[in-house]
């Protein structure tokens, strides 16, 4: 490959960061409100970066442990590279984080002072900063290893392990502010709508700042770390695919395939090569985006997703010629891309359309029913999800065999910037209505920005499925690089190809052994939210007992404690789901054996899969519902009524598995596939 190729992802990475740091300082020089607004504002934001600093001391000693131990067993490279993969997923939620919380109160006074299009646009622009800090940094990450070490032996070893450090910090990162963003929304929910029967974002609640705190660091953080992940992941299982596969097996990348050394070094560079017009695409679309700011908030967030697809398939198929890559690459690529926003639109329809209006009707009739309806909603959305993956693997494999379907995945994540732009926009302009509501400014800004956020709400819902979409496709082709780095170790050794017979015990006793595994994170993260909700509506319970004045709006309340008691159980209630991922496939690896952890990541792959999109739509289905009464959805049942107040208790139930244990198993699935793929040399011959 030329000097060019090799050096475009790094370049594109670069230029992505630049224009993110315009937008940055272009929202920084926005107009930001009265005292009162800004004053609240820094409340969020001092609550957001005290939970980073203390988030990022607790995984800065797990990566210098973790560093250590690979730097035992693989060397000081893979150390260090894991070190970096970790150090850029931290840092593109940092910036992100950073930006959001910029954003919001400067979205809230251009709903004030202007238009409803140029709120729309800071809070874009606003989202915009992460979604280029996310791709430009595991672009910019990946280009510089496949660099610095093409044509080397160890070159796999080091992809794997700087994809452990970004799926490792993924996990924390996405479990951790999962449990703070529902606990503390839970609990001011239940203390303040519940039990005081007081509105939503009201001033007197204390728990309503670290609610706002929690959007920033659940899904702007935790999100960004997730999606950086994903993206890493995809590109990485290609990469490892084209480096490990049989030389008869290559597929028909290039139209000249007489050359096998040069098929597989495009096959290695092809993935960045893909990524990086993914990233193009992105910021051309970003800025279409802005320049449509005045249409339907609705309009421009959902063609913003649905755009890049149909752009990379069209800029793939005249592009690939002109490199010696063929057709089918466009078509593998296609099959991915296509897949995503078709994912993104059934997500959609089951958290935003008819099935939530059953959700609320059936909430007419009592708390359970309500609750039985979103779980038969939640169960019904996984079928066609599931079908469009399999659909984009079966074209895909078609096409390039097992390396088409890891193209797929790297499609379906090419838009990645766009996506994490509309997924950051969504807590961006929440805040900004919690903002408004809390300063008392005038009901019409609270319109234009509850607007703003209801649409955040529907593309958040996209996004997540989107993301539990990717996870899915990339997982199946790390499980594939698995199994050919295995393969190929015991091949180097003189040894034939491992067995995955499922009349094996070893295979059946690690799928039945992998199909625990979500079960497992999914009951600790609920029981996190849960206990740490508790404690929150305990310690509001006693400030408005305790604080003279506080329920008439007569004196302050003291948010700080609520933001301290969330961060202290979020930070530590992650721990047990985050090392479970990391441990089990160690242990079943050097215990059992190669066979059983295939088997394993099948089970997980399998029981994960479902498990993760039932839990998102299904949350997704109950907070819509209950947005749908208070829009006066059912006619006799207003906000407040019997029917409401059934609905707010299925999204109570629905918050924690929407944003912590559907999209925690989902960030499982990939951890388990990657340790292993950074583990298989060492267990191969086992």
């Amino acid at each position: 490959m030329d000097s060019i190729y090799l050096l475009s992802p790094m370049i594109a990475g670069a230029v992505g960061l630049v224009i993110a740091a315009f937008l940055y300082f272009r929202v920084k020089a926005q107009p930001s409100g009265n005292e009162t607004m800004n004053r609240i504002a820094g409340y969020i934001r001092e609550g957001s970066m005290a939970f980073l600093v203390r988030e990022y001391k607790v995984l800065a000693a797990y990566c210098l442990v973790v560093g250590a131990l690979m730097f035992y067993a693989l060397g000081s490279e893979a150390a260090l590279w894991f070190i970096l993969g970790a150090v850029l997923s931290l840092l593109a939620g940092f910036i992100g984080m950073k930006a959001a919380t910029f954003a919001n109160v400067r979205t809230t006074q251009a709903a004030a002072e202007s238009t409803k299009g140029n709120a729309l646009l800071v809070a874009l622009d606003g989202g915009a900063v992460m979604g280029l800090a996310v791709a430009g940094l595991g672009l910019l990450g990946l280009g510089a290893v496949y660099y610095c070490y093409r044509g080397t032996e160890h070159v796999g070893t080091i992809l794997h392990s700087f994809a452990v450090g970004a799926s490792s910090i993924a996990l924390f990162a996405r479990i951790g502010g999962g449990i703070y963003t529902k606990a503390a929304d839970v609990g001011a929910d239940i203390a303040g709508k519940v039990i005081e029967n007081i509105p939503e974002d009201d001033p007197r609640n204390p728990g309503v700042i670290a609610d706002n705190v929690g959007d920033n660091v659940g899904d702007v953080a935790g999100m960004g770390a997730d999606i950086y992940e994903s993206m890493v992941a995809a590109i990485v299982s290609a990469m490892a695919i084209a480096l490990t596969i049989a030389p008869m097996s290559l597929p028909q990348i290039m139209t000249d395939s007489s050359d096998v050394a040069a098929v597989r070094m495009m096959g290695v560079g092809l993935p960045l090569i893909l990524s990086t017009l993914g990233l193009i695409i992105s910021i051309v679309v970003i800025f279409m985006a802005r320049a449509l700011k005045n249409k339907k908030p609705a309009t421009v967030l959902r063609s913003s997703l649905m755009l890049p697809p149909v752009i990379l398939t069209i800029v793939s198929y005249i592009c690939m010629p002109m490199i010696g890559v063929t057709q089918n690459v466009t078509w593998a690529l296609a099959a991915g891309a296509f897949g995503g926003a078709l994912i993104g639109l059934v997500t959609e329809y089951y958290t935003a359309m008819k099935p939530i209006r059953l959700v609320a009707e059936a909430a007419q009739t009592g708390a359970g029913t309500g609750v039985i309806r979103g779980l038969a909603v939640g169960m019904e959305s996984v079928a066609l999800p599931m079908i469009i993956v399999v659909i984009a693997a079966y074209i895909a494999d078609a096409q390039l065999g097992l390396y088409g379907i890891a193209l797929a995945a790297v499609g379906m994540l090419a838009g990645t910037a766009v996506v994490m732009t509309v997924d950051a926009y969504g807590p961006i302009a929440d805040n900004a209505g919690g903002i408004s509501e809390m300063s008392g400014l005038d009901p019409k800004v609270r319109e234009i920005t509850d607007e703003l956020d209801a649409v955040g709400n529907t593309t958040a819902a996209i996004g997540k499925g989107f993301a539990i979409g990717s996870a899915i496709l990339t997982v199946v082709a790390l499980f594939s690089a698995f199994n050919m780095e295995v393969n190929h170790v015991r091949q180097m050794n003189g040894m034939g190809p491992m067995q995955l017979d499922l009349t094996s015990s070893g295979v059946l006793i690690g799928i039945l052994l992998g199909s625990i595994l979500p079960f497992l994170v999914g009951a600790t993260t609920m029981t996190s939210v849960g206990k740490a909700a508790g404690k929150i509506v305990v310690e509001i319970a006693r400030q408005f007992k305790e604080i003279p004045g506080l329920l008439q709006g007569k004196a302050e309340p003291q948010p700080a404690k609520i933001v301290d008691i969330a961060t202290s159980a979020a930070l530590w209630e992650m721990i047990l789901p985050g090392m479970v991922a990391i441990v089990a496939p160690v242990a079943i690896g050097f215990l059992m054996g190669p066979q059983a952890l295939a088997g394993m990541l099948a089970g997980g792959l399998a029981v994960g899969a479902t498990m993760s999109l039932f839990m998102a739509n299904a949350g997704g289905a109950w907070d819509n519902a209950k947005k749908f009464i208070e829009k006066g959805g059912l006619p006799g049942h207003k906000k407040g009524s019997d029917a409401h107040k059934a609905a707010v208790v299925g999204d109570t139930v629905g918050d924690p598995f929407k944003d912590t244990s559907g999209p925690g198993i989902a960030i499982l699935i990939k951890v388990m596939s990657v340790v292993s793929l950074l583990i298989a040399q060492l267990i191969a011959l086992r």
